[in-house]
């Protein structure tokens, strides 16, 4: 018996126990407030800080958050910044989840972008919102933070548009069975909910009984006849392919916890590997079967050349938004094209749903491993960083990149801001086990901030190397609040700020000498010291102007002891961007036009 087949009987299992032991009686069982289960259950997931701030609904809640042994009050500056904060740590702590505390109306309303962002890029966060009492719930009185108008629950109604599980705590009696069933949700979905937690339930007791089970992330098990047939038929294309087969990694394989099956299959069956920009660094990017990334027309040659020439392409966890397929400018038919998804399969034009790929993968790899030796006569392009031909001092956006490419180690932790940083950092290589992180499908400006905290919380957690951030001067502007609560965690994040005078991305989009893609500077080698840092016990700021100060600076044995925060400003050309960049807004132009047809 396999060990996932092990893995999914055990869920089964305890599934199994907790419907049981909902209907059996609670007699002998020691007793625990609502917060306090919550709070077990996060603990049992490994979550080790909240973040959010307070609000008069949730105070009460908070004083069991802050007398936890395990679980961590972050407090954040404000609840957008906590949103994103809960993001990035849940993008470093696999099987966990992010979590997320704030008031009614005005703390949930300011955090939803945040959470929309988490569901649009499938990461599990639970956003728990303290609210009004349940009598008060009832009787709708003229509550402060309420719209005047008794309607209680249109946040909530809100936050069904961008939540897979919404939970509304009224009742002790049911409170832990709804509990369980939402923090499952979130696992399995790999998608933000949403809790009501109202001020009169924080307290009351109920039975710890179910405690015992632990909860499942796993999905569903595949049905066998399907799963078989499926097989079969993927079987059957990899073998007419006759060794012409290449693997499509993207965002998902990591959303739904597929990594180390998905290395498994590319070891036993050594097929050439590629992947996304959201996929970056889910396979080893040293690994000698991998070919780079693959963005559809705006690729590198040798890259689009070799993905697309194959016979059959074996997408997985494929997620074609526009950033992440060069405008949607994939360049291979759907008849070569088979794609494994968390909760279904494509072969050709035929779709099978509910089989999905954490059960599959590990069944296909025994099948396909009989094709290695064919699949290893095929070609993949070495991925190495490109520098260019210069001769000027001027740090360039072709040279930086690859420059920061020799920089990085293995297990770094590496967040690149939406904009230039994000297509810049795509094509240069990264070291094994290192993480990225990018907020490419939402592309909220000023994320990678929040997000930094967070991952930084995370790796410290799992004893990762440095948390290094790339963001841009006007990206940083937007939510720069949230570097004082690294520097009171005492965390150690690396910031590169680009500054290149403006929105960069937005020029190259439209308006490249509008006064509206302009921002005021800001003296960013000051700024750690107006944070709360004055006297640089907790960190250093540098600037530098051009190639030789910055390969100086990167070469300082201070410096890469990474022993304090360090704020790093870059000096750039405003109009200078990645080609990949001018690429992408080439195209976005074409079908984003704003003159008429």
């Amino acid at each position: 018996m396999s060990e996932q087949t092990v893995a999914n009987t055990r869920a089964q299992m305890d599934r199994l126990q907790l419907e049981v032991s909902e209907l059996k009686g609670q007699k002998g069982v020691e007793d625990i407030t609502v917060g306090d289960y919550l709070l077990a259950r996060l603990d049992q997931l490994q979550v080790t800080n909240m973040f959010g701030l307070p609000g008069d609904f949730n105070l009460g809640f908070l004083d069991l958050v802050e007398d936890h042994p395990n679980i961590h009050w972050v407090g954040n500056c404000n609840e957008l910044n906590a949103s994103y904060a809960a993001d990035g740590y849940a993008r470093v702590k696999p099987g966990s989840m992010g979590v997320l505390l704030t008031t009614f109306g005005v703390g949930e309303l300011s955090a939803v972008n945040g959470i929309a962002g988490s569901y649009a890029e499938m990461v599990p966060i639970l956003h728990i919102v303290g609210a009004p009492s349940t009598s008060q719930q009832l009787s709708k009185p003229l509550l402060h933070h309420t719209l005047g108008d008794a309607r209680y629950e249109a946040y909530a109604r809100a936050y069904e548009q961008f939540t897979c599980c919404q939970k509304y705590l009224m009742n002790k009696e049911t409170a832990a069975a709804e509990i369980d069933h939402l923090l499952t949700e979130i696992l399995v979905k790999a998608r933000p909910g949403y809790m009501t937690l109202p001020t009169n339930l924080v307290f009351e007791k109920i039975s710890s009984e179910r405690l015992r089970t632990p909860l499942s992330g796993l999905p569903p098990p595949n049905d066998p006849e399907v799963e078989a047939h499926v097989i079969e038929e993927i079987v059957a294309k990899v073998k007419a392919a006759n060794g012409g087969v290449a693997v499509l990694v993207d965002a998902c394989a990591v959303r739904h916890d597929v990594v180390a099956e998905l290395k498994e299959l590319i070891e036993k069956t050594h097929l050439p590997v590629y992947s996304t920009p959201m996929g970056k660094t889910v396979i080893p990017e040293n690994y000698d079967r991998y070919g780079g990334i693959y963005i559809g027309s705006i690729s590198r040659p040798e890259i689009r050349e070799k993905l697309e020439a194959a016979s059959l392409v074996l997408s997985i966890g494929g997620l074609r938004s526009d950033y992440n397929s060069g405008n949607f400018t994939y360049n291979f038919p759907v008849s070569h094209t088979i794609e494994l998804h968390s909760d279904h399969t494509k072969i050709a034009y035929a779709q099978y749903p509910a089989i999905g790929m954490k059960q599959l993968i590990p069944k296909l790899t025994a099948k396909l491993e009989a094709f290695a030796a064919a699949q290893q006569a095929i070609a993949v392009p070495k991925f190495d960083a490109v520098f260019p031909k210069e001769d000027t001092e001027i740090i360039s956006q072709a040279w930086f990149w690859p420059t920061m490419s020799e920089f990085f180690k293995p297990h770094d932790v590496i967040i690149a801001e939406t904009g230039t940083a994000s297509f810049g950092i795509t094509n240069v290589p990264f070291p094994p086990e290192s993480i990225f992180i990018a907020q490419i499908f939402w592309g909220s400006i000023g994320y990678s901030v929040g997000s930094t905290l967070g991952a930084a919380l995370a790796a410290r957690d799992r004893k990762l190397g440095r948390t290094i951030l790339f963001v841009g001067d006007g990206s940083l502007q937007l939510t720069v609040q949230e570097l004082s609560t690294m520097l009171r965690m005492e965390l150690k994040p690396i910031v590169f700020v680009l500054n290149n005078n403006g929105y960069t991305i937005e020029r190259w989009l439209h308006g490249k000498e509008r006064k509206y893609n302009d921002i005021f500077p800001w003296a960013w080698a000051d700024l750690l010291k107006v944070l709360g840092d004055k006297e640089e016990k907790r960190s250093t700021s540098y600037t530098v102007n051009n190639k030789k100060e910055l390969s100086a600076l990167l070469a300082d044995e201070t410096f890469l002891r990474a022993d304090k925060m360090q704020l790093v400003e870059v000096m750039m050309d405003q109009f200078d961007a990645p080609v990949t960049l001018v690429n992408q807004a080439e195209l976005s132009g074409k079908t984003n036009a704003y003159t008429p047809k």
